[in-house]
């Protein structure tokens, strides 16, 4: 059955929707140019993400914390302060950067890496990277402020016979209506999904989120 990860949640009561629906893990944004951030500002800028992790967490979901392009102590400090299950990078770090960090993480958490793919060459460098999982998205447009969680779909077709060999999530512009045929499609045994279940940018629905967990087990 096709495992789900809903991202950029910033409420309890949407973390709950999604583990009564059936998802896996759910993601959680620390990045300041993103409608669903949840990181803070002050002396503890972690107490609202460590609330919702934790809150995830005692429901049985697994808690994975976006960052893009975090400096080491930042990275240093999510690892441990938090201590989600894993941490996912979104951003332009490199490959000697990801490797340090997937050797910090291992025996605490998980460490993933989303790479977004236009074409075939960007399936052929995939294994310049050493983690516990890829997240497969399409490439954001030009003018994006950020780098993923833009609604843009990933042509599909790239990923016909593809078998890398570290587990990997598909994201990339998936709705409910849309990721039955991308599972299909892809051969993908799990999903991502953040702005295709949402009402307007960062607003999650809970109607959304379960359609999209019903239709992505059942594919």
């Amino acid at each position: 059955m096709t495992r789900v990860k809903i991202c950029g949640l910033r409420d309890t009561a949407h973390i709950r929707a999604a583990a009564e629906a059936g998802a896996d893990w759910v993601g959680f944004v620390l990045f300041p140019a993103s409608p669903r951030n949840v990181l803070g500002e002050g002396e503890d800028p972690f107490e609202d993400v460590i609330g919702l992790s934790d809150f995830a967490q005692d429901l049985g979901l697994l808690s994975v914390i976006l960052l893009v392009d975090p400096d080491e102590d930042f990275f240093d400090d999510v690892l441990h302060e938090i201590e989600p299950d894993a941490i996912q990078l979104h951003g332009k770090e490199t490959p000697d950067q990801v490797l340090r960090w997937w050797r910090d993480c291992a025996g605490i958490c998980e460490l993933w890496k989303a790479v977004s793919v236009g074409d075939e060459s960007d399936l052929e460098a995939l294994d310049q990277w050493r983690v516990d999982r890829l997240l497969i998205d399409a490439k954001p447009p030009e003018d994006a402020d950020r780098p993923g969680g833009n609604g843009e779909t990933l042509d599909w077709s790239l990923l016909d016979g593809f078998e890398p060999d570290v587990h990997w999530l598909l994201a990339g512009g998936l709705t409910p209506d849309n990721v039955e045929a991308a599972i299909t499609a892809t051969g993908a045994t799990a999903v991502d999904v953040s702005s295709g279940i949402e009402r307007a940018p960062g607003v999650k629905d809970e109607d959304l989120i379960r359609d999209f967990i019903d239709a992505a087990k059942s594919a």
